[in-house]
């Protein structure tokens, strides 16, 4: 039995719609139940894992950002926030955005960067594909980072990844509990970190579509259409 499972949001919790579909609730009832601990791992901003925790007492940390800070509740149940990036590069990445608004009026940020610490999205299925090539030739020759989710181009300044965030957690705030007795799941590109460097990894059926372009891949790959997102993880677990 894994003590803690490390989920990915958007596509493995969620799919299609992203909404919360009910399968999500009969997850977590699962861990409840089962007395394991959630942690999502997700590239959505610092505000949405606000709303994760304050929502679901049951989620007692959340990795957010692709990984650039982690929520966590203290001994009184406070949500306490780590940022794990300096503030060098939350300012570099501040002078980025306004640049790229700047020399790109037609690329669209995310609705909830303003939400965003530690990096910022771009809702590219409302761009052309020749503005988003312009775009990451932009961040190349700026030298910033960035990764394609099914929902966002994120990107960041420093290092920020979803392993690191993960390992960072394990190390700071459960000592006693080593990646071995964990397991990741998730369906995109922006999760590889946590596939190449994670033991125990799960691919959500969905996943499929990314695999040519991932070259690390989970070390479990779920088929069919039954096992997409949510319900590929909640078999899973059923099954472990």
């Amino acid at each position: 039995m894994k003590k803690i499972i490390f989920s990915d949001f958007d596509g493995t919790l969620t799919y299609e719609n992203r909404e919360m579909p009910v399968v999500f609730f009969e997850i977590l009832n699962h861990l409840k139940k089962n007395q394991q601990e959630l942690v999502i791992v997700s590239g959505r901003s610092l505000s949405w894992g606000h709303f994760f925790m304050t929502h679901f007492p049951m989620v007692e940390a959340v990795i957010m950002e692709g990984g650039g800070v982690i929520l966590s509740r203290n001994q009184r149940g406070d949500i306490i926030e780590e940022i794990l990036v300096t503030e060098h590069e939350v300012r570099r990445l501040e002078s980025t955005a306004e640049d790229l608004k700047n020399i790109f009026p037609h690329c669209p940020l995310s609705v909830d960067s303003f939400g965003r610490k530690t990096d910022r999205a771009i809702e590219f299925e409302e761009m052309q594909d020749e503005h988003i090539s312009q775009v990451l030739d932009f961040f190349k020759t700026k030298k910033i980072n960035y990764s394609k989710s099914n929902v966002h181009i994120n990107f960041w300044c420093g290092e920020i990844s979803k392993f690191k965030g993960v390992k960072k957690y394990l190390e700071s705030y459960r000592t006693k509990i080593s990646m071995e007795d964990c397991l990741f799941f998730g369906d995109a590109p922006n999760d590889e970190s946590m596939f190449q460097f994670f033991p125990h990894s799960v691919g959500v059926s969905n996943i499929d579509k990314y695999l040519s372009r991932i070259t690390h891949k989970p070390k479990v790959i779920l088929e069919g259409k039954d096992k997409e997102g949510p319900h590929g993880v909640l078999w899973y677990l059923k099954n472990l």
